[in-house]
C-alpha cells in the first residue's frame, strides 16, 4: 500500500488555499492549511510534512523566511514549491538558491501545481 504523502500549504489568499486544497484532496494527499509563515513554521515542527506549497508573499513570515527555516534550523530536504507572481523574479532567484526545489508563477490554474507536485514525488521515488 502506498503511503499517503503529507502537504503543508501556506498562502493567505483564502480563494486560491480553497481551490487548492480542493484538488489535492482529490488526489489523495493529506493537507495542512496555513494562513501565515508563523503557522506554518508550527505546523512544519508538529506535522513533519513530506512537502511544502508557500507563496513567497505571506504575513508574518515570507516564504524566503521559511526556505531558509527548513533548510538551515531545521535541517530537512523536502520539496519545497514557492508560488509568486512574475513579478517578482529577484525574489523567486533567492528562493531557487536557498534550496526552493521549484516554483509557479501567479496566475496559474490549480492542476498546474497538482501535476508539479506529483512529478516532484514520482522523482523522489526512482
Amino acid at each position: 500500500m502506498k503511503e499517503i504523502k503529507k502537504i503543508l500549504i501556506c498562502e493567505d489568499e483564502e480563494i486560491l488555499l480553497t481551490a487548492l486544497k480542493f484538488r489535492l484532496q482529490k488526489q489523495g494527499y493529506e493537507l495542512f492549511l496555513a494562513a501565515d509563515g508563523a503557522e506554518a513554521e508550527m505546523l512544519l515542527k508538529r506535522e513533519r510534512p513530506d512537502m511544502l506549497v508557500t507563496d513567497i508573499d505571506v504575513p508574518k513570515k515570507n516564504g524566503l523566511e521559511l526556505v531558509n527555516f527548513i533548510r538551515q534550523d531545521l535541517e530537512w530536504d523536502i520539496p519545497i514549491v514557492m508560488i509568486a507572481p512574475m513579478e517578482n523574479g529577484e525574489e523567486i532567484l533567492k528562493a531557487k538558491q536557498s534550496g526552493a526545489t521549484d516554483f509557479v508563477t501567479k496566475p496559474f490554474k490549480p492542476v498546474e501545481l497538482v501535476l508539479r507536485i506529483r512529478c516532484i514525488f514520482q522523482a523522489q521515488e526512482h
